[in-house]
């Protein structure tokens, strides 16, 4: 095994037994025990270990790095939320930033890591969930799972290079997750949706997410490009995302599907109808705005003048359609489970629906809908009974 000592006094570099290289230096020592504490560089090759190192070292005499031993628990979450996050999507990194700012580092930030304790973490889950119960902000237990669950992915990635030994996380005991029980609109509800809409500019909109199952912001980042009016289907595979940005504010941009499933829909002949009806409707209000017209993402739902829409007043809208409408608790999103309803209710396959909704396994689906699962299965039966009396 070759063994070669670093230039200008940078440690030990060494080739090991699988032919990869490994270089050691010397980080100082542990103020609680006085060992001496040493990092290690891997490369395929000495050149490659002996650069890592020379970059590294620079850090430490330009005053960036700083030991593990005093990092806190907040620069460390910044380091993790900045080095390790290269091949999570822009959307779930800007989540966990709002975690980590709004959360992880008002509870527990000032913690030095090495001295972070399982019963803080603990402290700090059951804090949120007091405020919570308390009307004071806090978070749901749904919500605290998401903290858990980004702290220990933090945390265990400062126990693979060594910071920390044990991931305090493990230790930690969540709360039962929140069941919500889904509301789907009545068919009476359905109705008076649909009268209260009409004529609302938003009506296409509307009534497309209630026959197709879209997620909002799928329907707002639907493109002409994925409607196919020669077979009746729309592809969804994007949607149309707020994205936080480091400053404050954010902007809107097309983002994969919330579980990164790409999906055909065929649509009912009415909603191709109200599509066709839409893309003449935008072919008006491009001829009037003319060069002031801005439809860069070619989207099929958008302002008079071609920009997109966004979450925030699409929603106000249909919140002032449903008190209209007689259902003030309504949201968007119970379009879509009203969509889910009606479709098994009338018989449609689960693997279809599944399909249709862009669930990632057809459970999720049957555990989402099971009130509406378990009256198929009555049916199923009665119909079982009914052929058995027939054969009798």
């Amino acid at each position: 095994m070759a063994k070669h000592k670093a230039a200008n006094g940078q440690g030990m570099i060494r080739q090991r037994k699988d032919s990869s290289w490994e270089g050691r230096i010397s980080i100082g020592r542990d103020p609680g025990t006085g060992k001496l504490l040493q990092k290690s560089f891997y490369g395929k090759t000495q050149a490659e270990v002996r650069k890592k190192i020379t970059a590294y070292t620079a850090e430490v005499d330009q005053g960036v790095f700083t030991e593990p031993s005093r990092l806190t628990v907040a620069q460390w979450m910044d380091i993790w939320h900045g080095e390790y996050l290269g091949s999570v999507k822009a959307s779930t990194k800007s989540q966990y930033r709002t975690y980590i700012d709004q959360h992880i580092k008002p509870g527990i930030g000032a913690v030095k890591l090495s001295q972070l304790t399982a019963p803080m973490i603990q402290s700090l889950y059951n804090q949120k969930q007091r405020q919570r119960a308390a009307g004071g902000g806090g978070l749901s237990n749904k919500s605290i799972k998401n903290l858990h669950g980004i702290l220990h992915k933090a945390l265990q990635q400062a126990v693979k290079i060594d910071y920390i030994k044990v991931n305090p996380c493990a230790a930690c005991e969540l709360p039962r997750a929140e069941k919500h029980e889904i509301k789907p609109l009545t068919d009476t509800e359905v109705r008076a949706f649909l009268q209260a809409v009409q004529g609302h500019k938003y009506q296409n909109l509307f009534t497309v997410i209630l026959f197709s199952g879209m997620r909002l912001g799928e329907a707002l980042g639907l493109r002409w490009s994925c409607v196919d009016f020669d077979n009746g289907t729309i592809r969804i595979d994007r949607q149309l995302q707020k994205e936080r940005l480091p400053g404050g504010g954010g902007q809107y941009r097309l983002a994969e599907t919330k579980t990164g499933v790409v999906r055909t829909v065929t649509l009912a002949p009415g909603i191709m109808d109200i599509l066709r009806e839409q893309r003449r409707t935008q072919a008006q209000q491009r001829l009037f705005f003319g060069s002031e017209w801005a439809n860069s993402l070619d989207l099929v739902f958008t302002h008079e003048d071609g920009k997109h829409l966004t979450v925030d007043s699409v929603y106000g809208s249909f919140k002032r359609i449903a008190r209209a409408s007689g259902i003030p608790s309504a949201r968007v999103h119970d379009l879509r489970h009203t969509y889910a309803t009606i479709s098994l209710q009338n018989g449609d396959d689960l693997k279809v629906v599944s399909e249709a909704l862009g669930h990632s396994n057809i459970s999720t689906t049957a555990n989402i809908y099971i009130h509406v699962t378990e009256k198929m299965r009555r049916d199923s039966a009665s119909r079982m009974q009914e052929y058995m009396d027939s054969v009798k």
